[in-house]
């Protein structure tokens, strides 16, 4: 026998409605849309810097490991190379570089947090399930961040290497600039969107789909603003990102560090080149060299990002409100 409803709205006015036995109400997520294009660019530059600062020295690891016949590492050991780093430079052999990673990153997250927005709302047409919709969104995103980001990250691996022959960004941009050329900057640019368009592809619409599905297994506790959410969904969809596209990470990181202490040089920008080399080196194993550091790196760092952009949402939405029912009195 159906209960009446509860007190709070018993109503002669209100009648109960039968519903079939299959019936599941429909789970809605809070959206944050209606925000302004400046809102979406400072959220993600806050975002960007704080998931690249804080996961830095796990970067360093992962790119001293990618690299082939250059430094003291050779191993494919992440503890092997922690301690090789710890022993030979110091704690502060982990850092090197950041400062280029903290010029590149709060520009380039800007960019691609507000780009992904925009096609978002115009592709998915209010409809949260549309991965399709997330995944091409994710793709024009990174093309565009990736222009930006591309020279300075170029220059934070450089920097990353053991015995790296620069002193510093400035040092750095000017040796390149006049030993290489302007080009030197963008060397890896289509290795690097190559990579991350199917990165951010698999990372978008699998973040929105996780997020959907951890509400859908507990709608009362769930909550679509609830920091848990954002970083589960943003550490799962960051692995599997990571995973996939650990080849062509490899081979970016061959291109922008090429030169450098030893590593090889290419006389063509051409990807099948470097995969042949890293094959006849170290065979097929050599294509997934990092990628237990670069998981290390993606999970949390996707978790971080990911908590911190919807945070700076809510904030702006909230201020936002605020400031229409103020202008509403």
């Amino acid at each position: 026998m159906a209960t009446d409803a509860t007190p709070k709205f018993q109503n002669r006015d209100f009648r109960a409605v039968q519903q079939p036995p299959d019936f599941h109400p429909e789970i809605t997520m809070v959206a944050h849309d209606g925000l302004q294009f400046w809102q979406f660019m400072v959220a993600g530059s806050i975002a960007g810097c704080v998931e690249h600062m804080a996961m830095f020295p796990v970067d360093t690891i992962k790119t001293r490991m990618q690299v082939l016949g250059s430094c003291p590492i050779k191993s494919a050991s992440v503890s092997h190379a922690l301690r090789s780093i710890l022993k030979t430079e110091g704690p502060s052999g982990l850092y090197r570089g950041i400062g280029a990673m903290g010029l590149g990153a709060g520009p380039a997250h800007a960019v691609y947090f507000s780009v992904y927005e925009m096609f978002k709302k115009s592709l998915s047409g209010g409809n949260p399930n549309n991965s399709a919709a997330h995944a091409i969104s994710g793709v024009f995103a990174t093309v565009a961040s990736d222009a930006v980001f591309t020279p300075m990250d170029m220059v934070k691996q450089r920097l990353q290497l053991s015995s790296s022959p620069y002193k510093g960004v400035f040092d750095c941009v000017t040796k390149v600039l006049r030993e290489e050329g302007f080009r030197a900057f963008y060397a890896s640019y289509r290795t690097t969107v190559l990579m991350n368009a199917p990165f951010t592809a698999v990372h978008f619409s699998t973040y929105e789909a996780a997020k959907r599905g951890l509400m859908e297994v507990s709608p009362d506790s769930a909550d679509d603003n609830r920091v848990v959410v954002h970083a589960t969904a943003g550490a799962a969809a960051g692995a599997l990102a990571a995973l996939l596209t650990t080849p062509l990470d490899v081979v970016k990181t061959q291109l922008q560090c090429q030169g450098i202490c030893g590593c090889d040089r290419f006389s063509s920008g051409s990807i099948g080149d470097v995969l042949q080399t890293i094959v006849k080196k170290d065979g097929y194993r050599g294509l997934m060299r990092g990628w237990i550091p670069r998981m290390t790196f993606h999970a949390p760092a996707a978790a971080i990002c990911w908590s911190t952009y919807e945070a700076c949402k809510s904030i702006f939405h909230e201020i936002n409100t605020n400031s229409d029912n103020d202008g509403g009195t």
